[in-house]
């Protein structure tokens, strides 16, 4: 039993995925800015084509704002033309949940940090090879960590 609990509790990349205290998530939400709380906390989208990662491309990790997961690679990364960070495939599939969303009158599938239950964007089926993934993330989600 203690290792069905323990591998619900991390990631197979080793990562800590058990679920932080509302204590804890308020805690941190309280370092963010007006525009990334909007995004992160209140499931707010930022506008197209200003985000400040949108062309970036410096090797290294995209990890959640406010909890500092990995959510994906920049050799994921690729330009999707939308306006927003695009990636294939997340850094472990297990850090980002995936939740079906029919808000604003279409049906898309949201997705969220698996840690901290923050908003990061949505994931569309019109992405690259190998996995056909279109992971769409706003900026204020995310924050980059060099390699």
């Amino acid at each position: 039993m203690t290792a069905t609990i323990e591998s619900a509790r991390q990631s197979a990349s080793g990562y800590d995925l058990m679920p932080l205290s509302a204590e804890e998530r308020e805690r941190l939400a309280a370092k963010l800015t007006p525009e990334e709380r909007r995004v992160m906390i209140d499931h707010g989208t930022e506008p197209p084509f200003c985000s400040g990662l949108l062309d970036h491309t410096d090797d290294g990790v995209y990890a959640c704002r406010l909890c500092a997961l990995p959510l994906f690679r920049t050799t994921a990364k690729f330009e999707s033309g939308t306006g927003w960070p695009s990636f294939y495939a997340p850094f472990d599939p297990a850090h980002v949940r995936e939740i079906r969303d029919i808000s604003h009158g279409m049906i898309r599938i949201e997705t969220r940090c698996a840690r901290c239950d923050g908003h990061l964007g949505h994931i569309f089926p019109d992405g690259p090879p190998p996995t056909g993934n279109r992971y769409c993330m706003n900026s204020a989600a995310l924050e980059f960590v060099a390699s």
